[in-house]
């Protein structure tokens, strides 16, 4: 009997290990337009920088013939590599075997990067192909999601989390991804849900497929629970490498900072005339923001979802930025519960990663109605107030048009501690806009009148005059500068820069209660 050469048993070891569930799964797999595990990996990744871990590891499952069905890696690649030169951590979980379901080996492979990368200080991204929980290993499964919860939730606000969803992700493991920072769909090939079709059939008698259930766009658009919907899984990838490219490795670090040739005192004569005269006609904030960030880029968080509100990724003076803004275009810009939400949810993880917020104002108030009221926009719209007043990253705020009533208050104002506060000329800062003040202030006076219609129409003007300006609040110290607009640019690159050794803290806690 000859012995085996050991180079020779760990290259055949290594190629069963990377054909995972085999030729016939794999082809599979491809057939259902997604790629495979290894395959994600290798997009993600520089290349030939991933170093896999774990690769001979199999399940410890002996009930139900399970001991004669182990596959090297058990379901799961996992490792580190570089991303545009930087250091993450991931795992990708692998369809072709055991349908991805997670077994207790499988959850302690994830368990050691996501360590290594709380011990390292770097990203961690999953890339989620599972059908769940491996029902032949019972509690021990369930116990290996709850090991992976728990890192989630010690690893949120220290270390960038990413999930992007490439398949099934179903009951309890859509736990995961939902606590972590940044949620990544595929259109047509992934899902989540809590519950399937068939268990919503059979206890409430709806009829609902995945796709409307849990589909990309169902949660990109209406849930809010996805950030991102792709159209494949190509794009979804280069899209997590350009996020990315705009976070810290880690929360003691400060974002990178990417070399521009676009002057930081560039001046967009535009500008001047984007915001109509007319209070009442629309416009596009991304429009101005577009206009004043580094060579016209925007990646925008949440396109899909909320879209009075405007949140994502630029930079300014090739510095990372979180820009916050009101859309005018979708709802006058009026804050409810999705864009309230949704702009506490991106302010906080600005906070946390050492991100400074640009905000930009154009809100005419809180949305009325009795969906809003019952929904408590009382309590989703002070979680947009408590983000924006814990932050202790520098924080510049411009009023372009309208900031009335609290959500004045709310967005980003001097009194909810923002360093440096800039407002237009066209900027109006009331307590509500001129024809609702006048007709509380002025009733009587207006009833009493010759001419109804003529009095109204003067106490409105005067009233535009002296309140539907940015000078009584300039005028107070609320606001900084009146800016012209074509100057905003340089204006708030000046800002940030003066900001950028900028030391703040809370009082000593083990932390707020957010009113969820």
């Amino acid at each position: 009997m000859t012995q085996t050469d050991p180079m020779v048993r760990l290259q055949e070891l290594e190629a069963r290990a990377e054909k995972g569930g085999g030729d016939e799964r794999i082809a599979k797999q491809h057939q259902q337009g997604k790629l495979t595990a290894r395959e994600r990996v290798e997009l993600l990744c520089d290349a030939g920088s991933f170093v896999e871990l774990d690769k001979f590891v199999t399940h410890r499952c002996a009930d139900f013939n399970m001991a004669e069905q182990k596959i090297l890696g058990d379901g799961v690649v996992t490792g580190y590599g570089l991303v545009g030169g930087r250091q993450v951590f991931l795992f990708a979980q692998d369809f072709t075997v055991f349908g991805g379901s997670l077994s207790g080996a499988y959850a302690t492979k994830i368990c050691k990067v996501m360590d290594l990368a709380m011990k390292v200080g770097a990203p961690v991204i999953g890339l989620n192909d599972s059908g769940g929980a491996r029902i032949q290993e019972g509690v021990e499964s369930l116990a290996g999601y709850a090991e992976i919860f728990t890192r989630n939730t010690l690893a949120s606000g220290v270390v960038p989390q990413i999930s992007a969803i490439m398949g099934p992700c179903a009951g309890g493991a859509v736990y995961s991804p939902a606590i972590t920072d940044f949620i990544f769909m595929v259109d047509q090939t992934s899902y989540m849900f809590i519950t399937g079709p068939d268990v919503i059939k059979a206890v409430t008698h709806e009829e609902v497929s995945k796709e409307a259930l849990g589909g990309a766009h169902t949660h990109a658009a209406r849930s809010g629970v996805a950030h991102f919907a792709t159209p494949d899984e190509k794009q979804c990838i280069e899209m997590i490498r350009q996020l990315l490219s705009f976070l810290p490795q880690n929360n003691a670090e400060d974002p990178p900072i990417v070399a521009t040739r676009d002057p930081v005192d560039r001046e967009d004569a535009s500008l001047d005339t984007l915001i109509p005269l007319d209070p009442s006609r629309p416009y596009d904030v991304k429009d101005i923001i577009t206009r004043v960030v580094d060579d016209r880029h925007f990646f925008e968080v949440a396109p899909e979802y909320a879209l009075n509100m405007v949140v994502g990724f630029a930079r300014i003076d090739g510095r990372t930025v979180g820009i916050v803004a009101n859309q005018p275009n979708h709802l006058a810009g009026c804050l409810d519960i999705g864009a309230s939400v949704k702009g506490a949810r991106f302010v906080r993880f600005c906070d946390c990663f050492n991100i400074p917020l640009v905000t930009l104002v154009d809100v005419p108030g809180f949305l009325p109605g009795t969906d809003q009221e019952y929904g408590g926009i009382i309590k989703h719209g002070a979680k947009l107030l408590y983000a924006f007043a814990e932050a202790t990253v520098p924080k510049v705020t411009l009023i372009t048009r309208k900031a009335y009533g609290g959500a004045y208050d709310v967005m980003a104002s001097k009194h909810v501690r923002a360093d440096i506060n800039f407002a237009y000329p066209t900027a109006e800062i009331a307590v509500m806009g001129p024809d609702g003040a006048v007709n509380i202030i002025f009733r009587a006076e207006i009833g009493k009148a010759a001419d109804p219609a003529a009095a109204r129409a003067a106490y409105v003007a005067d009233y535009r005059e002296k309140f539907a300006n940015p000078y009584k609040a300039a005028e107070l110290g609320y606001v900084d500068q009146v800016i012209r607009p074509r100057e905003t640019r340089a204006r708030l690159a000046g800002a940030l820069r003066m900001l950028r050794n900028k030391r703040q803290s809370n009082p000593p806690r083990k932390h707020g209660n957010i009113p969820l």
